[in-house]
């Protein structure tokens, strides 16, 4: 909560201040990142009730300087394009792609986020092994369709700054879903042989 808040701040309180011309593509963009951050600083947290595990002070440093230059940069460029973004954007494959795929990897990693939540809350004293939706197939479909959502956010901004993004939120989920495959494999003997790391099917 505390790491992901500047992420939200940051980036309403640029677009509002900074912007001359607004298109419905920008309040759509703007729709989209706040959505998400809202729930990830505010919802998440209240609703599933997450306990705060103590971290070490130059990780928190770390995650809110990242999240309030990601939010800074982002902003900035949906807000200093306004002509790229005219209502045409709306038409452009890119655009309904991109949408798409945001809310597909919304849906995703809340869902799948949900099912730990409901694991955790049912099995208190102990761990147990995510079932049902794409639980079958992945070990973190949360971390997939975390992905998959700013995948669309880059593609339907059309932005170098969301593709740098995203290209961070792989290097940085990627590994941790493998770390915590391996920790299934470890801990459960009976952990579903066909089960990828992150991508259904391949790996």
């Amino acid at each position: 909560m505390i790491m992901e808040t500047p992420a939200l701040l940051v980036f309403t309180a640029f677009f509002i201040a900074d912007i001359i011309m607004v298109t419905i593509v920008q309040i759509t963009f703007l729709a989209m990142w706040t959505s998400h951050y809202i729930d990830r600083s505010f919802i998440y947290p209240i609703k599933f009730r997450i306990s705060l595990k103590p971290l070490p002070l130059i990780i928190l440093i770390a995650g809110f300087g990242f999240n309030v230059i990601n939010a800074y940069l982002n902003s900035e460029y949906i807000v200093i394009n306004a002509s790229k973004y005219s209502e045409t954007w709306l038409y452009d494959t890119r655009f309904i792609a991109g949408l798409a795929l945001f809310i597909l990897g919304f849906i995703v990693n809340r869902r799948s986020d949900y099912t730990l939540y409901r694991i955790r809350s049912t099995f208190r004293q102990e761990y147990s092994i995510p079932q049902g939706g794409l639980y079958r197939w992945v070990s973190c479909p949360n971390y997939f369709g975390e992905i998959i959502m700013w995948t669309g956010w880059a593609i339907s901004t059309w932005s170098p700054v969301a593709g740098a993004f995203l290209l961070w939120t792989i290097a940085n989920l990627v590994p941790r879903a493998r770390s915590h495959h391996q920790w299934y494999q470890k801990h459960f003997v009976d952990y579903p042989y066909e089960r990828r790391v992150i991508i259904p099917w391949i790996w």
